[in-house]
């Protein structure tokens, strides 16, 4: 394989060409789905991914290497200024691996974020999430605290799931060895991870314990009980290198797991008051943009003060994509923003609706 260094270089000279160029070699013809157009760069990668760099046919973990090669050439680096640290902490099933993000301007009195990312290409680590989560600490200046939550054959939502509160519960308790104000904790997660991030609100909610400082929902799966089928309206913007085979409910849950329950599928509970201020995310191109849409009218209409966003030309899983894709990179940026603005108690409640 040729040198990375050299690939990424290239990749990012072809996607600086012109629009028309690059959509001339992406298929020659624009990309729509429900009044949307996908986002030129995008385009071509997909394009580029499934006619040069299929893993169709590989043995999976030769396809697993493949994907997180690919990945590797798009997504961004690390911010500036962000200090990372390993650690580990118990939980209901053993040791739990987290990485911290230490901002190098916190805002004084920001919480902790505790946030659960679904992997990358396929690979249950945390490097996968260094951009986004230093991010996230740098413009958001606040300490993030991030886990992997990749559910799987071997590892099922149940598990996962146990793991998110285990660590939100820890960063919680303990937000003060990073420099935040303990007893207080912010709570996000991508895709699946946003699902655990929306169930543990709700969770903690019965349970009567303290509401997180806020959630951030990006690009949620929130119903698994109607599963994010890939259908024809999205093939043409589905990138081959992410692991699509994720949205099987078969290979996340147990047999004797209810996908109606909430505490799997967040959109069918039935009372959604008093739960944190969000902040929820959706990309136009996914297959589950429209359960991110349905939860936050449901938490506005219940009162939870709320900000939503669709980014119309974007990909699900588009957070991996700041190296090569500048809209992703102003996405995540503008994300950070509203998390800080969350954070600082700036999310106002939904206003009343006049009666007649």
């Amino acid at each position: 394989m040729a040198d990375p260094a050299i690939q990424r270089r290239l990749l990012q000279a072809v996607l600086s060409l012109p629009r028309p160029v690059l959509r001339a070699a992406s298929g020659g013809r624009a990309v729509y789905v429900a009044g949307r157009t996908l986002d030129p760069r995008l385009q071509f990668l997909i394009h580029a991914a499934r006619r040069y760099a299929s893993v169709g046919d590989l043995p999976e973990e030769q396809a697993r290497r493949l994907r997180a090669q690919q990945l590797a050439l798009v997504c961004g680096r690390a911010e500036p200024g962000v200090r990372q640290e390993d650690l580990q902490f118990e939980g209901p099933r053993g040791a739990i691996a987290a990485r911290l993000y230490r901002p190098p301007s916190p805002q004084p009195g920001s919480p902790l974020v505790v946030h659960a990312s679904p992997g990358r290409a396929g690979q249950d680590d945390l490097s996968g999430g260094d951009a986004f989560c230093s991010i996230l600490a740098r413009c958001g200046r606040a300490p993030v605290l991030s886990i992997s939550c990749r559910p799987g054959p071997d590892r099922r939502f149940r598990a996962c799931f146990e793991d998110m509160m285990a660590a939100y519960r820890f960063g919680r308790d303990n937000a003060a060895r990073f420099e935040a104000p303990e007893g207080f904790a912010a709570i996000a997660g991508e895709c699946i991870g946003g699902t655990f991030a929306a169930a543990a609100c709700q969770e903690l909610r019965r349970l009567g314990e303290p509401q997180p400082s806020l959630q951030l929902l990006i690009y949620p799966w929130l119903d698994l009980s109607s599963p994010a089928a890939l259908t024809s309206a999205y093939a043409e913007a589905i990138l081959p290198m992410a692991e699509v085979e994720g949205w099987d409910p078969e290979r996340l849950l147990s047999p004797e797991d209810d996908p109606s329950d909430p505490r799997i599928s967040p959109l069918r509970a039935a009372d959604l008051s008093g739960l944190a201020p969000a902040v929820v995310v959706t990309a136009g191109f996914d297959p589950v943009v429209d359960q991110g849409e349905a939860y936050a009218r449901r938490l506005r209409s219940a009162g939870v003060p709320l900000v939503y966003r669709c980014y119309d030309h974007l990909v699900h899983g588009f957070v991996g994509f700041t190296g090569a894709v500048p809209a992703a990179d102003v996405a995540c940026r503008e994300i950070a923003g509203l998390v800080r603005e969350g954070l600082e108690g700036r999310i106002p409640p939904p206003r009343p609706v006049a009666a007649g």
